[in-house]
């Protein structure tokens, strides 16, 4: 199969010199397993050591070309940076856990308190540690129709195995009611087909306490874009109805602001 905008860093074998920052606009894989993928772009240069894949395409099915169209009736939450199992983000983020337990059961009834069996919610990675055994039991205590927007440490999971996930890409185009979405795990200076696209990202862990190096990422971030990651949003997803009112709130604050 063929994957595409395959972006990744190396370091130069012969000298050992890196890490550099390469992309393929296309590449022929085996599979969508990560160790797949490396073997890939190792054989496409064996001087390439260090391999990490950032992103890439699934053809078709994850390209921004294709818009999944939702209702204004349908109930539709996003979420992202859950990081379960993940015990040294407590302390990393100063998350208000006492311990992992703690953290990932407060972050499953949060979900499951305001996400119904029917509903729709898309989740912009940083997912889990661990493997496919362990995803799929979070996966089965969590309500609603999921979707994952991939990070890089949700790519070592994906393509190992079956997951209960409604649909696995690296970015997504999505229409609700006439509102264009886009999509992504990172923040982009540059997104969308028009000026009316909204942009969806996680990443960045925005809250009071974790600013360091992102700070300048997202101080020149546009009104239409949101963090919608945990830390930012109380621990818990945020409607589609929340993300309208806090956007407009933000182009307000702007218009403000230069006024």
């Amino acid at each position: 199969m063929i994957i595409k905008d395959v972006e990744f860093s190396y370091n130069e074998s012969k000298y050992g010199l890196g890490p550099y920052i390469e992309f393929f606009s296309e590449l022929e894989v085996p599979s969508l397993e990560y160790g797949d993928i490396v073997k890939a772009i190792k054989n496409s240069n064996p001087d390439y050591k260090d391999i990490k894949v950032m992103s890439y395409i699934e053809n078709v099915v994850s390209s921004t070309k294709d818009t999944l169209k939702l209702g204004k009736n349908d109930k539709i939450f996003f979420t992202a940076n859950t990081h379960w199992g993940q015990q040294n983000i407590i302390r990393y983020l100063q998350r208000p856990f006492n311990d992992i337990k703690e953290m990932d059961e407060t972050l499953i009834a949060n979900w499951n308190n305001i996400v119904g069996k029917d509903d729709i919610i898309f989740h912009l990675g940083n997912f889990a540690k661990g493997g496919i055994v362990k995803w799929n039991k979070i996966l089965e205590r969590l309500n609603g129709k999921k979707y994952l927007i991939t990070s890089y440490h949700d790519m070592k999971t994906i393509g190992k195995g079956q997951i209960r996930l409604e649909h696995v890409a690296m970015q997504m185009l999505i229409n609700i009611g006439g509102q264009q979405i886009y999509l992504n795990h990172s923040p982009l200076l540059f997104y969308g087909e028009s000026k009316n696209t909204w942009q969806l990202y996680g990443n960045v862990h925005t809250n009071l306490h974790h600013t360091g190096t992102n700070r300048s990422i997202i101080d020149n971030l546009l009104p239409t874009q949101y963090d919608v990651g945990v830390d930012n949003n109380n621990f818990t997803p945020v409607s589609y109805e929340q993300i309208c009112a806090k956007i407009q709130q933000q182009i307000i604050t702007q218009k403000e602001q230069r006024a």
